[in-house]
């Protein structure tokens, strides 16, 4: 499970959208966690995971290929943790 932080204490280091779909990378200063999250306006869900700070700029680009060993399937109207 992961642990939650609060939304002043993340800050966000880059952020991209199009086609319907938004994401954005994370770093939680209090926890040193780099998370990226994934929103799709088409499922009205989305989902997050953390990354290791090596890896957050190519999961940042590709965050479906990075995320999938992790996703069980598809959450319509709620966003899901994934946790590595």
């Amino acid at each position: 499970m992961a642990t939650n932080t609060t939304t002043d204490d993340r800050r966000e280091l880059a952020v991209r959208a199009g086609n319907g779909i938004a994401v954005s990378l994370y770093w939680s200063k209090a926890t040193n966690r780099v998370t990226v999250e994934v929103f799709d306006d088409c499922l009205a869900g989305g989902f997050e995971f953390d990354v290791d700070g090596r890896d957050a700029l190519a999961a940042f680009h590709h965050p479906y290929a990075y995320a999938a060993n992790r996703l069980n399937g598809c959450h319509n109207g709620e966003r899901t943790s994934i946790n590595a």
